[in-house]
């Protein structure tokens, strides 16, 4: 399953670094950052419950950008 989400992200680097850290967290197949679109692309695995995958990925891309926020 496929969601978007908002996200506020102040430049195009903390975006790629958002990304990866998406990327790696349990339960996300695939993970895209749009900088421009200040828009979040994320693919879940099989199985897995997106809004507890979601609070994982923002705790990882707070420690990335603290000051970052995703739109549940």
């Amino acid at each position: 399953m496929k969601k978007t989400y908002k996200i506020e992200v102040d430049c195009a680097n903390c975006a790629n670094l958002m990304e990866d850290a998406a990327r790696k967290t349990a339960g996300v197949a695939s993970a895209t950052v749009n900088f421009m679109t200040q828009k979040m692309i994320v693919e879940f695995a099989d199985g897995t419950d997106p809004k507890n995958v979601m609070q994982d990925v923002l705790k990882a891309c707070k420690k990335v950008e603290p000051d970052c926020e995703i739109e549940l």
